[in-house]
């Protein structure tokens, strides 16, 4: 059984192997680097390690799991999200909270539970009419700002009033893809 610190982002939790004896250490490529002093320590996403404190402000408790993702869809990306900015939202209006560089880890966990036998999470979400709100580079001005993305260029009019409760509407993408799909509702 491993066990995972778990963190808060203002999108959902997140987790990082935790490693807490030598002996745990030997099941990773970092066995003889770290010595026993510089115990605890979780591995990162990116294959490295660092030191774990207990006093991070954002971290929340430790857990032990045998699962491949320790943490549920709806903990690690927030649903329905008040403070939603980023992330997916579905054919039926729900959001499923994510940061700028998260959409790919939080459609896998999508498709993992919503289409399990898809082998291209972002594709199948997009197809069966899931909508993309990403953090979009406008080069001219030089501002960042939300950009929903429909992979048929159509949305349900549940997206469209979830869109409308976020502040989105106005947004020239969604006004096109509101006009392309208005007649169907």
């Amino acid at each position: 059984m491993k066990k995972y610190a778990i963190f808060r982002s203002p999108t959902g939790l997140y987790y990082h192997e935790y490693i807490d004896t030598l002996e745990k250490l030997e099941e990773t490529e970092f066995a003889g680097l770290v010595t026993e002093e510089q115990l605890p320590i979780v591995l990162d996403d990116a294959g490295g390690y660092f030191r774990f404190e207990f006093g991070n402000y954002r971290f929340v408790r430790i857990i032990e799991s045998d699962e491949e993702v320790p943490l549920k869809l709806e903990e690690m990306f927030y649903k329905n999200d008040p403070d939603f900015k980023l992330g997916w939202i579905s054919p039926g209006g729900d959001t499923y909270s994510c940061t700028f560089t998260n959409h790919n880890k939080c459609a896998k966990m999508l498709a993992r539970k919503f289409f399990p036998k898809s082998e291209y999470p972002e594709t199948s979400l997009l197809k069966a009419g899931w909508i993309k709100v990403i953090d979009s580079w406008d080069g001219s001005e030089r501002r960042h700002g939300q950009f929903v993305h429909s992979g048929s260029g159509r949305i349900t009019k549940r997206q469209a009033d979830t869109l409308f409760d976020l502040g989105l509407y106005n947004n020239d993408e969604v006004k096109e893809l509101i006009r392309a799909s208005d007649t169907s509702w």
